[in-house]
């Protein structure tokens, strides 16, 4: 059995799985990158040295999360092969991750978050940065939700996260009118709850919503570089500033870990010294 065998085996268990299209789609270039570098071999041909020697010409250009990443798709594999029983003994077995630096998730100063809701022109821009601002929800989560997603009474929407997970998150007053004006707008039928302009049948691409925020931060002069996930970076940091706690943020992030979370205790920090830069 050679790689390309085993990818279409673990791609087919993993769909079983449930894993999203998304995550898959990753992995599939993986599989090409690794392929094309040391070749389509038998699986019994493949070795951990052979395998450390492709890593380490990655790590070559690759930042130390992008290698992590690498790192963990090629143990994944030979595990499920291992697993199955395809191979006698699992080559990535050893395979260690690099020490990753601990950074501080970077957010948006409420200054910037005022230009940018001044700077919008029309009910779906005002509609997306307040949902984007208020819920942090990821862009993948939005980019799924549909209309009938939304709880206009509660203010709150169920949306679908990472694993095919639901949780319920919250929006304000203010993001609840622009939401319904948006809405009440359209003219289309489809069900997606933010759609493209030039083709309002189509639902809005991840890609469209990081560009429509750089277009919103052009047009506002916002110097910080604005992107989706930068709003949940400022959610966290605004729900620390008026004494969250860690395990509720958590819960309102989509966090299975709370290791994941606790990354956000350094903003407290970096908060500080932002307003002390500010105001000293």
């Amino acid at each position: 059995m050679n790689l390309n065998e085993l990818w279409f085996l673990y791609e087919a268990d993993k769909r079983v799985l449930g894993f999203s299209p998304y995550t898959l789609k990753a992995y599939s270039l993986q599989i090409k990158v690794l392929t094309r570098d040391i070749g389509n071999l038998d699986i019994e041909e493949v070795s951990l040295t052979l395998l450390k020697e492709y890593l380490a010409k990655q790590s070559e250009r690759l930042k130390p999360s992008s290698l992590g990443h690498r790192i963990r798709f090629v143990r994944s594999l030979f595990r499920f092969a291992f697993e199955e029983g395809y191979v006698a003994r699992n080559p990535a077995l050893k395979l260690r991750e690099p020490k990753m630096d601990k950074r501080i998730p970077k957010f948006l100063i409420e200054e910037d978050v005022i230009h940018l809701k001044i700077t919008c022109e029309s009910p779906r821009e005002h509609a997306l940065l307040e949902f984007l601002y208020c819920t942090a929800c990821r862009v993948g989560e939005v980019h799924r939700l549909n209309v009938e997603d939304i709880n206009w009474e509660n203010c709150s929407a169920v949306v679908n996260g990472k694993g095919s997970k639901q949780r319920e998150v919250y929006f304000t007053t203010e993001c609840k009118i622009w939401l319904k004006r948006y809405v009440e707008s359209r003219e289309d039928s489809c069900k997606a709850l933010f759609v493209t302009e030039s083709l309002p049948t189509r639902r809005m691409a991840i890609s469209t919503i990081r560009y429509s925020l750089k277009k919103l931060a052009t047009r506002g002069k916002v110097k910080a570089n604005v992107y989706p996930h930068r709003f949940r970076h400022t959610y966290a940091c605004h729900l620390l500033d008026n004494g969250a706690p860690l395990e509720f943020i958590q819960g309102m992030l989509g966090h299975d870990k709370a290791s994941t979370t606790q990354t956000y205790a350094q903003l407290r920090g970096e908060r500080r010294r932002e307003l002390y830069r500010r105001y000293f």
